[in-house]
């Protein structure tokens, strides 16, 4: 395993738009896609896929999971790092993983007591953390092999991922049709897009569930890194981490700064919903797509 000592959790839920590399170096190539055996599991052999843009920016993503193993991006300097935490083989995802880099689903996050309602209909679920079903169950979207189809266009280079998870898996119903693209561009941006189809109602709720460091490999920890958020409330959790459904105002509480936009300095586990603050006035639900999460 490559060794690095804390790591920040970043997950955006649904729509993860970018992640701003810095400048980009001068040296330029051809995008470049390359397939290599990553290993097996009891399913089959799982691929790795390096995804290179023209700047020399890189990025590695398995179908075991979806999980991305590595993401090397140049800093201010121009410096190439790796800024995610990760395993250098398939082994460490299978023996040790806190979902390292991985797509998480059917549903990211925990929901109460393993169980829910939906059209008058009962599901219980698989209780995995605590008296809680966390992320999927116990064979979520990140223990799956995904199929996977490299492509290049006009926007940058990546990977397209499908998995259909089938009526009743880990207990959720209807067959769930879900797709992944990680798309490379050339402005040193990773994009991620999430698409779903279902012939019956259910509950969904993907993400990636990357951690960062932005020192690079094997440079110390991320206790000096802040995180900006463009949210002016946050979502308060019970002892096992389920949602209360409170709306708390971030203003004034240890997590803010007084500046135009309030921010929150990571210094121990912040495992929080937080609400966008758009600007302007929606009936209704938030155009989360519209937002950015900057480190």
């Amino acid at each position: 395993m490559r060794t690095r000592n804390t790591a920040l959790l970043l997950i955006i839920l649904l729509s993860m738009s970018s992640i701003l590399a810095g400048a980009p170096s001068e040296a330029r190539e051809k995008p470049v896609i390359k397939k290599e055996a990553f290993g097996n599991t009891s399913d089959g052999p799982v691929d790795v896929y390096t995804i290179a843009n023209s700047h020399g920016m890189e990025v590695r993503v398995t179908n075991y999971g979806g999980i991305i193993v590595l993401l090397r991006v140049p800093d201010k300097k121009g410096m190439p790092g790796d800024v995610v935490l990760g395993y250098d083989n398939l082994d460490g995802y299978l023996k040790n993983s806190p979902y390292f880099g991985a797509i998480v689903g059917r549903y990211g996050n925990r929901i109460a007591n393993g169980k829910f309602t939906l059209d008058g209909v009962d599901y219980h679920l698989a209780k995995n953390n605590g008296p809680n079903s966390l992320h999927g169950g116990l064979k979520g979207f990140d223990k799956v092999i995904w199929h996977a189809e490299p492509f290049t266009n006009k926007e940058g280079s990546g990977l397209v991922l499908t998995y259909t998870s089938k009526d009743g898996e880990e207990g959720y119903p209807g067959n769930l049709k879900t797709k992944v693209t990680y798309t490379l561009t050339d402005e040193n941006e990773l994009r991620i897009d999430y698409e779903a189809t279902t012939d019956k109602a259910t509950p969904v709720n993907l993400t990636s569930h990357s951690y960062f460091n932005l020192a690079d490999e094997g440079n110390g920890d991320i206790l000096k890194h802040e995180l900006m958020l463009n949210a002016d409330r946050f979502i308060p959790v019970d002892q096992t981490l389920i949602p209360t459904g409170e709306l708390r105002p971030v203003k004034g509480t240890s997590r803010t700064r007084s500046r135009t936009e309030q921010r929150a300095c990571l210094g121990g586990v912040h495992d929080r919903a937080w609400c966008a603050a758009l600007h302007r006035q929606f009936s209704g639900w938030h155009d989360y797509r519209k937002t950015r999460a900057r480190l």
